[in-house]
């Protein structure tokens, strides 16, 4: 899925170059959002082909003064993440395009920018950030500005941004597996130690600057590590002013980039993924990364997780853990489902009820009714006899079987995943992390309103009243009903298509066939139906996605979400739903509604009041909803990995070729990580979103295919070290950001496996000829009912289609089309009495022993998989007892190390004053008396 371009919809608030530009510097305090800096008229440019190193707090200088060699002449080395003079680590990159190197009229619109952003970085270096600006060696246009935040500014902000570091080493934290009795199997999947040596652990708290001496300091150059100072260096950038225009605020380095100010932002890279830096200081943790994680012999590795949380940060390590997780409890699915699949492939021949379709004695002596008005021939019964093998292999009683067991499957998983993201939590140390999350700088920006904290009774700033809200909530809810409305539009599209080209199919598929067998055998009407509807079906599902993808981002964006969890979760929401409906739909018209609801020859159900109702195969839909799960779940991975990795790798093929192949080897890191792809915003979110949508193929409709989990396993293998390949060599270095667990998608997923049981169930009970076959067997095959001695199969299909009357034909265009008709009967799929009973066309007694069957059924499968998910539900706690253990020891410890550190200080405090005092005392009495 595509994740370069995404991010550009995350602000709708774009720059307006054609409008006068407001005060730029000098900005009142009072009209400054939260943690702007006052803004300086001064300015960090590149002019006549020069280079300005311009650092430090206060005003600024001239021009002259900051003036630095030749990029020709830079001492450094390609891999270097350090300023010229090799001291200062460059803990972002902004890049902007020399307006004075454009060849282009918009001369006015182009100095609008440039003072934009002469303010924006005045405003930055008032902040306490160093900058130090170069040209780029390929492209002289191109400008990057490099950006370094010392020590004070990282104490401030750390504090200020409640971030968690280290007091003393940890020695609890301890890591155990259930297969250490193992090692000589876990070993081999292990990622090596002397490679990837494992992260010492540190009691924590949130940092102070009036308690520094209590963190564990050991080097302030590394006290912080590149993923923390990346993390508060953009959180100034997003803070950031340049403009007030009627006491508008305009800041945030995100919207100097979707407005063309600035080409990039992002933190850099280590070093290049293929080959270890030069620089021996360097971790060289890309390079591990793609090593040990990312290419393709690693395949049959564990994933270095801490290593992943560490140069990504934790939002991405519990993407890849949850991933990771997902795979292998799809193991026992898919070795379950094959073990389902082989046995309905192994007893097909023992399948009675097929037997009897491919006859010639008994399916070929059976003639079907039209399946539609006028045109449709008659046909013969065995044509469906490839399509009856086919069948066995699905609906026999593994099937049932596997429905029940994927019922207790999915709890399973999602009870252990929570007390593995528990583990994770501890382990990351993001136990107390929702009490740290600021608010989101859109949010603050639109903080104008003021009211009383109920709680404190203090003044604070909203962006609207009670009543804006509800106005916004109301709009954002109606503006997505009316694209699943539109959705649903376009199912019922499919669905007339399916109507109207049943016909077509039904009459010239016999004409080019023309009675000949393999043709007949093989392509039946209602599998070119199945498979042509299916591909469009395809298709507007991806052209739905990409529109709507849009759609959801404006909507949230306007809905304006306080911190950046609440807006992921509003627009998980919004896009889950919305793909609910766009992927299932299809599905569950199938398996629910087609066949369902067709009446009989005589009189026949009418769509929309002019589309007649198609009708399922003698054996059922389940073939035709199997046909499907397997064309949008290919289709779909199929071009998810079109987008993941082919467009990013032919568009960085296309960056590299414009690059000069002389200047390649000495191309600095910064202009290397610029010419990768854009990971977006919301790239994560995506590929979330995918394996949920893949969670429900896997669990909703699994009765139809026990393959599903199989083809998930192969495809998350897939697209574990597909993922691991374009972050570590296809994408610039994200930002790395906090999380606890996996947001909204841990309740989506627990209502999709509510949802499940019930699919399943229905699946079974009414598109599956399960039920009737059962009711059949124990029932209907011996007396009264039926002729055996003992219960069999044999006579199924004879009882399961009724017969028709050809004289009994009615059409809207002519009283009987088929009058004259060499047939005077013919059979349907229904379980009707037949003509010249009394009553004739009504439903029989056999079915309503298959409905009443059919209800306990689901009533009874229900109950039981209900009892047993609460069940395991209830004895598996969410966290285990000795992660909660851990995490009060640990609790307690940090506390108790605060405690005793404050005392300490207190204890020397008082000493200090006591011996100054007693020293005052004791001159006091050595002075001599006067008289």
């Amino acid at each position: 899925m595509p994740m370069m371009t995404r991010d550009v919809l995350l602000e709708m608030e774009l720059e307006e170059d054609d409008e006068e530009d407001g005060d730029i510097g000098n900005v009142p305090a009072s009209k400054r959002p939260l943690m702007a800096p006052p803004t300086l008229p001064s300015s960090l440019a590149l002019e006549n082909l020069e280079q300005t190193n311009v650092s430090g707090f206060g005003s600024l200088k001239s021009q002259q003064d900051f003036r630095t060699p030749e990029f020709e002449e830079f001492n450094g080395k390609p891999d270097s993440l350090y300023f010229n003079d090799g001291q200062r680590r460059i803990d972002f990159v902004l890049v902007y395009e020399d307006e004075s190197r454009k060849e282009t009229n918009k001369k006015g619109s182009n100095e609008k920018q440039r003072r934009k952003r002469q303010a924006y970085e005045s405003n930055l270096i008032c902040d306490g950030l160093q900058l130090e600006a170069t040209r780029s060696l390929v492209d002289d246009k191109l400008v990057f500005v490099k950006v370094h935040a010392p020590w004070e500014v990282l104490c401030t902000y750390a504090e200020i941004m409640h971030i968690k570091l280290p007091l003393k080493p940890n020695d609890l934290k301890t890591r155990s597996s259930a297969f250490d009795n193992f090692n000589w199997f876990t070993k081999l999947l292990q990622v090596d130690e002397s490679i990837i040596k494992p992260e010492q652990e540190f009691f924590t708290a949130p940092f102070e600057k009036n308690r520094m001496n209590d963190f564990y300091i050991q080097d302030r150059d590394t006290f912080f590590n590149p993923a923390t100072r990346s993390r508060i260096v953009y959180f100034i950038l997003s803070r950031i002013m340049y403009q007030v225009r009627d006491n508008v605020k305009k800041f945030g380095i995100n919207k100097l980039v979707n407005s063309g100010i600035y080409k990039a932002a992002f933190p850099l890279h280590d070093c290049n993924f293929s080959t270890p830096s030069e620089d021996l200081s360097c971790p060289n943790e890309r390079y591990l990364l793609y090593r040990e994680w990312a290419h393709p012999r690693s395949i049959y590795k564990k994933q270095p997780l801490d290593l992943i949380r560490k140069y990504y940060g934790e939002k991405i390590g519990i993407y890849f853990a949850w991933l990771g997780y997902y795979t292998q409890m799809l193991l026992l699915a898919a070795i379950v489902g094959v073990a389902c699949f082989l046995y309905g492939y192994f007893t097909e021949d023992n399948c009675t009820w097929s037997k009897e379709v491919c006859d010639p004695n008994i399916g070929g002596q059976i003639i079907m009714c039209p399946q539609c008005d006028n045109e449709c021939p008659f046909w013969s019964l065995n044509v469906t006899c490839e399509s009856s093998k086919k069948l066995c292999i699905f609906d026999s009683f593994g099937t049932l079987v596997f429905a029940v067991f994927m019922g207790v499957w999915v709890t399973l998983f999602l009870e252990f995943w929570k007390r593995r993201q528990a583990e994770l939590e501890y382990e990351w140390d993001t136990v107390e992390l929702q009490q740290e999350e600021q608010a989101r700088p859109e949010y603050e920006a639109r903080c104008t309103h003021v009211v009383i904290n109920e709680i404190t009774q203090e003044e604070e700033r909203v962006p609207f009243t009670t009543w804006g809200k509800c106005i916004r909530v109301t709009l954002c809810a109606s503006a997505v009903f009316f694209w699943i409305l539109l959705i649903i539009a376009s199912v019922i599209g499919i669905i007339v298509y399916r109507l109207s080209v049943f016909v077509i199919f039904s009459v010239n598929l016999r004409k080019i066939s023309n009675g000949t067998d393999p043709i007949q055998k093989y392509v039946t009407p209602q599998m070119a139906t199945s498979i042509t509807a299916s591909l469009i079906s395809f298709i507007i599902i991806m052209i739905l996605n990409t529109i709507y993808e849009k759609v959801a981002i404006m909507i949230t964006n306007f809905e304006l979400p306080r911190t950046q969890t609440d807006y992921e979760n509003s627009l998980t929401m919004k896009m889950f739903l919305f793909q609910f409906v766009n992927y299932y739909s299809s599905c569950f018209y199938i398996a629910f509604f087609k066949g369902k609801f067709v009446g009989y020859p005589g009189d026949p159900v009418y769509w929309l009041g002019k589309y007649r109702n198609e009708e399922c195969d003698p054996g059922g839909c389940l073939l035709e909803l199997t046909t499907q799960l397997i064309i949008i779940m290919g289709g779909k991975a199929i071009w998810n990995n079109i987008q993941e990795v082919l467009l990013p790798w032919v568009m960085n093929v296309f960056g590299r070729c414009r690059t000069v192949s002389g200047a390649e080897k000495r191309t600095p890191r910064w202009e290397q990580d610029y010419h990768l792809q854009p990971m977006g915003k919301l790239g994560l979110f995506y590929e979330y979103l995918e394996m949920i949508i893949q969670f429900g193929f896997v669990t909703l409709f699994v009765a139809s295919f026990p393959l599903a989990p199989l083809l998930a396993l192969v495809n998350n293998i897939l697209e574990i070290r597909v993922d691991a390949w374009k972050l570590t060599t296809q994408y610039r270095r994200m930002v790395p950001e906090k999380a606890q667990d996996i947001g909204a998608w841990q309740p989506i997923m627990q209502g999709i496996a509510i949802l499940a049981v019930v699919t399943n169930a229905m699946i079974i009970a009414f598109t599956s000829d399960m039920i009737p076959r059962l009711v059949y067997y124990w029932s209907f095959s011996i007396p009264p009912y039926g002729d055996h001695p003992d219960y069999s199969m044999e006579g199924y299909i004879n009882i399961s289609l009724s017969i028709f009357n050809t004289a009994d034909f009615k059409s809207r265009v002519k009283e009987n089309p088929y009058a004259g008709s060499k047939y005077d009967t013919c059979r349907y799929r229904d379980f009707r009495y037949p003509p010249g009973h009394p009553q004739e066309y009504k439903h029989n007694i056999y079915y309503w022993h298959v409905i009443a069957a059919k209800l306990a059924f689901i009533i009874v499968m229900e109950h039981i998989i209900y009892s047993v998910k609460f069940f395991i539900s209830y004895t598996i706690p969410d966290v285990s007892k000795s992660t909660k253990s851990k995490i009060k020891r640990e609790k307690y410890l940090t506390q108790k190390l605060l405690h005793e550190n404050h005392l300490k200080d207190m204890t020397k405090n008082i000493g200090v004053i006591a011996e100054k005092m007693i020293g005052a005392v004791v001159d006091n009495n050595l002075r001599p008396k006067s008289d």
